[in-house]
């Protein structure tokens, strides 16, 4: 065995921590594979905000943090740029100039910054060195009165090539945007594809939309479609390079709030974090797939699992939105919403529009079906009041570590950890740094049992308004599953 060999073994080692496109999962082959493989954290994160609002009454905060992580080293550096909306090739000079709007340079402590007005816009950030593993920023918008008034809170998204969102509309007195943000040197095009109850809408103009590098391109959905339709999934695909992609919603009378996207098709699907004393809660689901989806629906209670009344299954024919109003389902106790099949297991995307309030003071958010905890996931931008984290165990009993970090201005670094029967969902007021000012981060780490998925609520009320915005809290993707050398080396020998 030369050198060069063994050089080459580790400089792909290098690379796919440093690419972040190494898979995240263990490799294939089950878990022989896994036992080859050894974690490292990831080299370089990005990240990308969405433009947040068109009121001139908006305020937005934002919030960056990164969890400390073992093997992550020293130094590196997290950066939020401003993203233009329309990218000509002076502005492109620009950009080379620009100051970040925002910027990190060791983890552990959140950092935050303000936006006023309408002209704030969309941001493309990334992250390096220690700064990358876990890396998180969240964007929390109120607008005091019009349309869409309330609180609009997003976590800044990934760019990706694909991205489900059940739950849209172009119904009378919504305005739905996708926002489509890239973060390259390159253009990207994608696809805007829409499905209503009866199938494939027919929306010419959302093919081949085209995104100038580093730059950000807010569509209004009733411009793709002739009619106005109640209930939409939209799915976003990419024909060339990278996109984030978010949907800002606004209603006349509900509020607004950005609507994420789903996680990726599955059978089996959680819904974790309706609040308690939500009157009303839309489920909304879609099979891509060739088969119909038979879903049995159950609500994750603080007691157990339970089958909400009149609404045991849902059908979901194949290519068409299925859509339920459930009602006040959780009846004053907080819960979570399980999905799994009846019979055949068929892969679906699903998100819920959740109400509080009523009559002209009510405020809308919603929650996307999201993956688990896993290792380590985090939220940002929680404040000393009107935080709430709800856990649930879809199945065996799991245990999962809540670490509160040091607050944006001062404040010490608290854990606690909780116990999540299986069934069952867990509302709690979570930790709150000692001598806590200004915002602070939750960071989650599953320690045994079953995977346990999670979901923050925010509330900041005003004017009798119950305003709120809810964030999932996914596996933060801090780490790749990385081949060890010794198995590379001893593969080359033979």
């Amino acid at each position: 065995m030369n050198r060069t060999t063994v050089s080459l073994i580790a400089a792909t080692a290098a690379l796919a921590a440093v690419t972040g496109f190494a898979s995240v999962n263990a490799p294939d082959g089950g878990d022989d594979a896994a036992k080859t493989a050894k974690r490292l954290p990831v080299e370089r994160t990005s990240l990308l905000c969405p433009e947040p609002s068109t009121s001139d009454l908006a305020e937005t905060s934002y919030t960056a943090f990164t969890p400390s992580s073992e093997g992550a080293g020293s130094g590196g550096k997290a950066e939020l740029l401003p993203a233009p909306k329309v990218l000509t090739d002076t502005a492109k000079e620009r950009t080379k100039g620009l100051k970040p709007f925002l910027t990190q340079k060791s983890p552990g402590k959140p950092v935050t910054g303000e936006e006023s007005g309408a002209e704030a816009p969309a941001l493309v950030g990334s992250a390096d060195g220690a700064l990358a593993p876990g890396w998180t920023v969240q964007q929390t918008t109120t607008v005091s009165a019009g349309s869409g008034r309330g609180v609009q809170g997003a976590n800044c998204v990934a760019p990706d090539t694909e991205f489900w969102f059940p739950g849209a509309s172009t119904a009378k007195g919504r305005s739905d945007y996708i926002h489509l943000t890239n973060p390259d040197d390159s253009a990207a095009v994608v696809d805007v594809e829409l499905y209503g109850r009866d199938g494939s809408i027919k929306a010419d103009v959302g093919q081949s939309i085209q995104i100038q590098p580093h730059s950000s391109v807010p569509v209004l959905l009733s411009t793709l479609t002739g009619k106005p339709y109640t209930n939409i999934t939209m799915h976003v695909a990419a024909r060339s390079g990278r996109v984030a992609a978010a949907v800002h919603s606004s209603d006349d009378k509900l509020g607004g709030d950005w609507l994420p996207a789903s996680t990726d098709p599955a059978p089996s699907l959680v819904l974790p974090g309706i609040p308690k004393d939500a009157t009303s809660v839309r489920l909304v689901a879609f099979a891509p797939g060739s088969d119909d989806a038979d879903l049995k629906v159950r609500l994750a209670s603080p007691t157990g699992a339970i089958t909400p009344a009149g609404h045991e299954t849902l059908h979901v024919k194949s290519g068409m939105t299925a859509a339920v109003d459930l009602g006040d389902v959780t009846r004053g106790e907080a819960g979570s919403l399980l999905l799994t099949p009846t019979e055949d297991a068929v892969p679906v995307v699903a998100g819920l529009r959740v109400t509080r309030g009523k009559g002209d003071k009510q405020e809308t958010a919603f929650i996307p079906a999201t993956s688990a905890v896993g290792a380590r996931a985090t939220v940002a931008d929680n404040r000393a009041k009107g935080s709430t984290l709800s856990l649930v165990a879809p199945g065996e009993t799991g245990r999962v570590k809540v670490t509160a970090s040091a607050g944006s201005e001062a404040g010490e670094p608290v854990s606690k950890t909780y116990t999540v029967k299986g069934g069952t969902t867990l509302a709690v007021d979570p930790p709150v740094p000692s001598g806590l000012k200004g915002s602070y981060a939750l960071t989650l780490e599953t320690e045994s049992g079953g995977p346990v998925h999670a979901a923050r609520m925010l509330e900041l009320p005003e004017n009798g308004i119950p305003m709120f915005t809810i964030q999932t809290v996914p596996d933060d993707r801090g780490t790749v599953a990385v081949p060890k050398a010794e198995q590379d080396l001893e593969v080359l020998q033979k």
